[in-house]
């Protein structure tokens, strides 16, 4: 019986980076398209050692468009197969957001798991979150990404499977497998508005005083939480690193002995997967 590929990072592997640069990616001129396509490709380098994984291969690739059954295209997808075999890699991460289908395409030419651009920063996430809300919306965030992942072709999501608490005999595995991902992304969502409930009394009694209240917010990795302990005092996570601070954190700032204000390390951003979870 086949299995269904472990999307998590739970161990170092050898990892492929993937990056392709598509014309409708990159405007300007060729220089300043070329320099915006390797700083990307320099990003991703960074997002996948975040992982702890070891960066073994980097392939890059210029497309018109993406292919739409591998994003890659045939032949350079034959290469990228021949390099899994060569380098024995473990999983071959695309800096890029796949549909499932490539997704699945992929892993079936390249025999190795296969990550895109938001799963990879989900299971970064997945890692470093540490306050409860943060831990809520990256489950809540990765179950949303993989639900949309779980398509017919994997040969133990045929099977028919019945049982006590399910719908009932005849129900393939891969109706039971969405039906409860959508159970558990429910009850996520309605511990999730708690803990909100909760974040926003806490808010009102700290709006209910005199201090007036500052956030430092912006991309990862450009030494945020850094000047908020510098100027706090505070010992909040402060590394070279992409999300090393994903929790917010609000300190008293003493401006003068009778001034002071409430400032917040609103923790990190990146552009193209803020919306999978921060809420």
């Amino acid at each position: 019986m086949s299995k269904q590929p472990d999307k998590s990072l739970s161990k170092p592997e050898r990892i492929m980076l993937v990056g392709v640069m598509l014309e409708a990616g990159y405007t300007g001129a060729n220089e300043s398209r070329e320099r915006a396509f390797q700083a990307a490709v320099e990003e991703a380098a960074e997002l996948v050692r975040a992982t702890g994984g070891e960066l073994v291969r980097c392939e890059t690739a210029k497309r018109a468009r993406a292919h739409t059954a591998l994003f890659v295209g045939t032949g350079k997808a034959e290469e990228l197969a021949a390099a899994v075999q060569a380098e024995k890699i473990d999983l071959a991460v695309f800096n890029h957001e796949l549909t499932p289908t490539q997704e699945r395409n992929l892993e079936k030419i390249l025999q190795c798991r296969v990550l895109d651009r938001v799963g990879l920063i989900l299971a970064i996430f997945a890692q470093r979150a540490q306050s409860q809300e943060g831990r809520l919306q990256v489950e809540l965030a990765q179950l949303t990404h993989l639900s949309g992942r779980l398509v017919r072709g994997y040969g133990h999501l045929q099977s028919q499977k019945g049982g006590i608490g399910l719908k009932g005999p005849g129900e393939t595995k891969l109706e039971t497998d969405r039906r409860l991902i959508g159970q558990k992304i429910a009850a996520l969502k309605k511990r999730l508005e708690a803990v909100k409930r909760q974040r926003a009394t806490r808010r009102k009694a700290r709006q209910s005083g005199s201090l007036p209240t500052f956030a430092i917010a912006g991309y990862t990795n450009t030494g945020k939480s850094s000047l908020f302990n510098r100027l706090t005092k505070a010992d909040v996570l402060a590394k070279d690193q992409l999300f090393a601070t994903l929790d917010t954190t609000a300190r008293r700032l003493y401006l003068t002995p009778e001034a002071s204000v409430i400032l917040t390390d609103n923790g990190d951003f990146l552009f193209d997967v803020t919306n999978y979870v921060k809420a």
